[in-house]
């Protein structure tokens, strides 16, 4: 079973994204995933939004540091960061095999009316599936080289 672990600057957005869409794609036997965050604050409501129109609750999902899953010891076989902030910050897992950067405009930097804010974060959502469901496909294939992911 793959372990994979999302991380993003607050994980309150992009991380939680990603994390809901691999629960929501892969089967339960073959993918374990979390995702954290290294300043923890609350979820996005315009993120538990935009989700909630696609069929997923993250109204009552909880955020959590990066550093309490380093401390406590988790393994994972993934670890992706999903914003440019954190690609140089992540520590180095016990027994990590492979680390991933995929990155993703921050859902905290749009601006505009809600409309606005709500249309360009459903994009960055439509994104994330989108390269959550090749890295299934990616993972399913059999490919070794995380590098394989790259540019498709």
């Amino acid at each position: 079973m793959e372990k994979v672990l999302f991380i993003c600057v607050h994980n309150s957005a992009r991380s939680q994204m990603a994390e809901a869409f691999l629960k929501k794609h892969a089967n339960k036997d073959e993918i374990e995933v979390e995702s954290a965050g290294f300043e923890p604050t609350e979820i996005n409501p315009f993120v538990v939004e935009v989700m909630q129109e696609v069929g997923i609750d993250l109204s009552e999902k909880k955020t959590q540091s990066v550093f309490d899953l380093f401390k406590a010891g988790k393994i994972y076989s993934f670890v992706m960061t999903v914003c440019g902030e954190g690609d140089g910050q992540c520590p180095v897992f016990p027994g990590m095999v492979h680390r991933l950067h995929l990155p993703f405009p921050d859902p905290a930097a749009v601006e505009g009316t809600k409309e606005e804010k709500l249309a360009q974060i459903r994009l960055i959502r439509d994104d994330i599936e989108r390269n959550i469901i090749h890295f299934i496909e990616w993972s399913r294939s059999g490919m070794q080289n995380p590098l394989d992911l790259v540019g498709n």
